[in-house]
């Protein structure tokens, strides 16, 4: 069986259950490094629009050669655009955001639309343009080489919800939400309709799914009311998902939203996601068995696997333990991807990285 038809299978888009459990995982720059010294594969990046994508787009030669059953591009910056650091170490990326480096992850810390009030504030803004040269080179190439044999996700990560406080703030678009700010609709419609347009030309290049990108909750709850989601973002995610699925009707559409939002669950089926990521470990409403009981009918799920201490800190013992449990639940009659919930970071050791591979593919074989 082939990785790709492993993944239709799991996902439930053709008929079966697959050979075992597929696997996916992400790996940072530090880890690409690593085992592309150690497997003698050059590493080849793909610079997103938004840094913190750029991991999840790059190395998939190292990964597939590492066992992962998935290929996953996105849009690249524009050939035409440069990055200028200033002396603080700062830069503007595509969107204006003034950027810098974080612990871990890059930090936006000047907002292009922080000042923003009104409906044409949003509309004097420029998105970057969804067809700038070089914007899918790298996409189209590795759809190319990889289609046949692996699933592809177009991911369009930071799409509605994150992109809008990215670009005005999270305080300003919290607040915005509460008090129904003029500029607020306008601003999320706009940035779904920018990352429509970025899909529709992953799709044009072959994909099999898009990925959205998302985080709606904390670690403890949502992070507003439902009602806000039903009312404020609802109709966009359902609007962006009817343009891509009238494109390809097949298409599998994929949601990535850290934190305990199983309150949202419902609306996220009504805006018509087909697989949940990353099913974040440790949160309310998260375990397997609940997740699997209330919402294995409106979904396949993907991750699962605990990166925060598990991956870096947690026993040989402890991981395998973990990767059994998730695997016996969440995979039971498919249904299942399994991951870690993030890009696997420095914290953990190469070993543990490999480890997890062996371990998946170990427990994976439960049909």
């Amino acid at each position: 069986m082939t990785s790709r038809e492993r993944v239709l299978k799991a996902f439930r888009r053709i008929e079966g259950l697959p050979d075992r459990v597929p696997v996916e995982f992400d790996l940072c720059r530090q880890h690409l490094d690593y085992f592309g010294k150690k497997l003698n594969i050059p590493v080849h990046v793909t610079d997103n629009l938004y840094e913190d994508v750029t991991y999840r787009i790059s190395g998939n030669e190292i990964r597939t050669a590492m066992g992962s059953d998935t290929v996953i591009v996105g849009a690249s910056v524009s050939d035409d655009f440069k990055i200028e650091k200033r002396e603080d170490g700062t830069w503007l990326n595509e969107y204006k955001m003034r950027m810098q480096q974080g612990s871990l992850y890059v930090e936006v810390v000047e907002y292009p639309l922080a000042n923003a009030q009104t409906a044409a504030d949003i509309k004097n803004y420029q998105f970057p343009d969804p067809d700038a040269p070089g914007r899918y080179r790298d996409a189209e190439a590795l759809v190319k080489k990889y289609k046949d044999d692996y699933f592809i996700i177009g991911d369009i990560e930071v799409t509605l919800f994150s992109l809008a406080h990215q670009l005005a703030g999270f305080e300003k678009i919290l607040m915005s939400m509460f008090m129904e700010d003029e500029y607020l609709e306008p601003l999320f419609a706009a940035c779904g309709e920018f990352q429509t347009q970025i899909a529709l030309r992953l799709i044009d290049a072959g994909v099999d799914a898009i990925w959205v990108g998302d985080d709606f909750g904390s670690q403890t709850s949502t992070l507003f009311a439902p009602e806000m989601f039903r009312k404020l973002l609802l109709p966009y995610y359902k609007k962006m998902i009817d343009t891509l699925k009238a494109k390809k009707p097949d298409l599998v559409m994929i949601l990535h939203s850290d934190g305990a939002v199983g309150t949202l669950m419902p609306m996220i089926k009504e805006c018509g996601f087909d697989v949940f990521n990353p099913v974040q470990p440790g949160v309310p409403l998260h375990s397997p068995q609940e997740v699997k009981d209330k919402y294995g009918d409106m979904f396949a799920f993907w991750g699962a696997i605990d990166q925060q201490y598990l991956m870096p800190n947690g026993t040989d013992e402890e991981l395998e333990a973990d990767i059994k449990e998730r695997i016996e639940i969440l995979g039971k009659g498919g249904g299942y991807m399994v991951a870690p919930a993030h890009i696997i970071q420095a914290d953990v050791k190469p070993e543990r990285v490999e480890k997890f591979i062996e371990l998946c593919k170990k427990y994976g074989q439960i049909y």
